[in-house]
């Protein structure tokens, strides 16, 4: 580890590019799959804590919020309010699974179709809902609309960009998440004083990010190396000269054209997953997605209007305060955009962490010694709160919440670059859907040391990130087996003569 916590990268060679308006319009046409799943986590928080969707679907949980000596941490403890909230989340796992394969034989723009297609069924569902089951269903079919485009939309930014550029183009994405989730705290705001179909209004409304997916993707093309996989070589090369804005793209197509080659020798992506020279990259891009929800974003993402709630605010109340923590978050993804392919990912992964764990712990601590069973806090101490909730979620949404989706989708070879990311994002849905199906339970049990809880495991992440994660930015895609074979511990994993290969396919 001679080279420090923070090494450079050297990077051997750069394609030359020119950062083209087709460039931009693809990559962030592709990156609106995030509106999706930005605005069902603002919805489906949003509705939960509304009066009317719980009298309609929840009455318990809502005979609960009269009772004056109710347990504070324990309002909300509801099977079928957790269940609605992470069955998206079921789906979403289940369906990303053969989402690798999916973008891989049919092209990442097809796959993102198809989830915008699902995504409008599920809204349609939702908002025409009459009992817990159709809620239910229609969760499905958005679980399986973001399933698919949350896999597809970041390898397909991914190699539509520059490596130079390659972060901020990628975060567009989670910028994008952003977006979605200030946009739907917004509405809620507002359809929370619609009685007594606001929430129908809320869930309904997500057809229209579906929709602005679906039609955009038709008018998308697919990515170059998606058209060489599938012997479309001469479009491949048109897509490529078209978003490096030149016509001297040989050395990047020939590239292109070599890594498909190896890719072609591979009969299961996933297979190639568990190659020892692939175990760097496999379980990098498991931890990093997997671990992002216990930064505590599974509870604040998706609950944190019932957060507020419990420390005594009204519902139109928390909801605004939601708005305020929605527009934060934009925020700190548009900061992410502007210097992550400039500072690079690890100091961003070790600086938002520790940014985390001082706020979690500052808000168990304000829980501890604040709010007991049956009170709520004082204006003072919930204003506290709501800043230490804001502050946790810019720290996130520069650091863990974009990158956990960034390096997975720059770290693998193409030969294994759909299955990967496909991992990956099972990954993640699987953890979110395990704490959003408990967390409301866990929160009644542990109370105020489920933050130090939050705390605790940011700890294990940041650590992981600081000594386990080589730093990516401004690698070209054919080149990155390079850093993971000059890693202090990953290097013992890359056999030589494959690095050797990689380097002669980058010197041609």
């Amino acid at each position: 580890m001679a080279e420090g916590m923070f090494p450079k990268t050297e990077v051997d060679k750069r394609y030359e590019h020119r950062v083209t308006l087709y460039l931009i319009l693809s990559c962030f046409m592709a990156a609106t799959a995030g509106l999706l799943f930005g605005y069902d986590v603002g919805i489906s928080g949003g509705v939960t804590a509304m009066d009317d969707f719980q009298k309609k679907f929840f009455p318990t949980v809502y005979r609960k919020q009269k009772e004056a000596k109710v347990n504070n941490y324990c309002r909300y403890d509801n099977q079928g309010i957790q269940l609605f909230t992470s069955s998206l989340q079921l789906a979403g796992f289940v369906t990303s699974i053969f989402a690798g394969y999916a973008t891989r034989k049919y092209g990442r723009r097809l796959t993102l179709i198809v989830g915008g297609l699902s995504f409008f069924i599920g809204a349609v569902l939702n908002g025409a809902a009459t009992n817990l089951a159709m809620l239910v269903i229609g969760r499905l079919f958005l679980g399986m609309g973001v399933g698919l485009s949350a896999q597809a939309a970041p390898v397909y930014i991914a190699e539509m960009a520059p490596a130079k550029h390659r972060g901020a183009l990628t975060n567009s994405f989670q910028f994008s998440l952003t977006v979605g989730l200030f946009a739907s705290s917004l509405l809620n705001y507002f359809t929370e004083k619609v009685h007594p179909y606001g929430w129908r209004i809320s869930l309904g409304v997500g057809a229209l990010p579906a929709v602005i997916l679906t039609l955009g993707a038709i008018f998308l093309p697919d990515t170059p190396v998606s058209y060489v996989e599938r012997g479309q070589l001469e479009k491949g090369r048109e897509i490529l000269e078209k978003v490096r804005g030149l016509k001297n793209v040989d050395m990047e197509f020939e590239d292109i054209l070599e890594a498909t080659r190896v890719a072609a020798t591979v009969d299961n992506s996933f297979r190639c997953l568990l190659r020892r020279e692939n175990r760097a990259q496999f379980l990098t891009a498991c931890f990093l997605p997997g671990a992002q929800p216990f930064s505590g974003n599974a509870a604040i993402a998706f609950y944190i209007p019932v957060l507020f709630r419990i420390m005594g605010y009204r519902s139109s109340a928390a909801l605004y305060s939601a708005t305020i923590v929605g527009s934060v978050r934009m925020v700190g993804s548009a900061i992410c955009i502007l210097i992550v392919d400039k500072v690079g990912r690890r100091i961003l992964f070790f600086q938002g962490g520790i940014q985390m764990i001082l706020c979690q712990l500052a808000i168990g601590t304000i829980f501890y010694l604040e709010l007991g069973l049956h009170n709520t806090l004082d204006k003072s101490m919930a204003i506290g709160v709501v800043v230490l909730v804001n502050l946790w979620t810019v720290g996130f949404d520069w650091s863990w919440g974009p990158l956990s989706w960034i390096v997975p989708s720059e770290i693998f070879s193409l030969e294994c670059r759909s299955a990967g990311l496909g991992v990956a994002v099972s990954c993640n849905y699987l953890v979110t859907f395990m704490l959003t199906q408990v967390f409301l339970t866990m929160f009644c049990h542990m109370r105020w040391g489920t933050f130090f809880f939050f705390a605790g495991t940011l700890f294990i992440m940041v650590s992981f990130t600081t000594f386990l994660v080589p730093e990516t930015k401004g690698v070209p895609l054919e080149d990155m087996k390079q850093i993971w074979s000059r890693h202090w511990y990953w290097k013992k994993f890359v056999p030589k003569e494959d690095v050797d290969t990689n380097m002669s396919i980058s010197s041609k």
